[in-house]
């Protein structure tokens, strides 16, 4: 492995991370009715490659199940960052 593709796969693990915490930390605070995470960060955490376990962590929670922005928003994200990625390497960007 080189030193790019750890750092991509280091990048995927960090990030996926942080929005398995921001999401569960969401569903805290609605419940608490507290301060919430806005709508647009959960949204960008996806779009930076969090999509994955964001999504898991919101079926498992049940968290914004019924908001189509994310129960479609998220899965096409995902789509579309899978889809950069094969053409990247189809041109031997990695």
């Amino acid at each position: 492995m080189n030193w790019i593709e750890w750092c991509l796969i280091t990048y995927f693990i960090i990030i996926n991370i942080i929005s398995v915490i921001v999401t569960i930390h969401d569903k805290r605070a609605a419940r608490k009715h507290k301060r919430r995470v806005p709508e647009k960060v959960l949204m960008i955490l996806a779009a930076l490659s969090g999509c994955v376990c964001m999504y898991i962590t919101m079926r498992i929670i049940h968290h914004k199940t019924k908001h189509p922005k994310f129960m479609v928003g998220i899965p096409v994200i995902f789509i579309l960052e899978a889809a950069a990625f094969f053409v990247a390497e189809y041109f031997g960007m990695f």
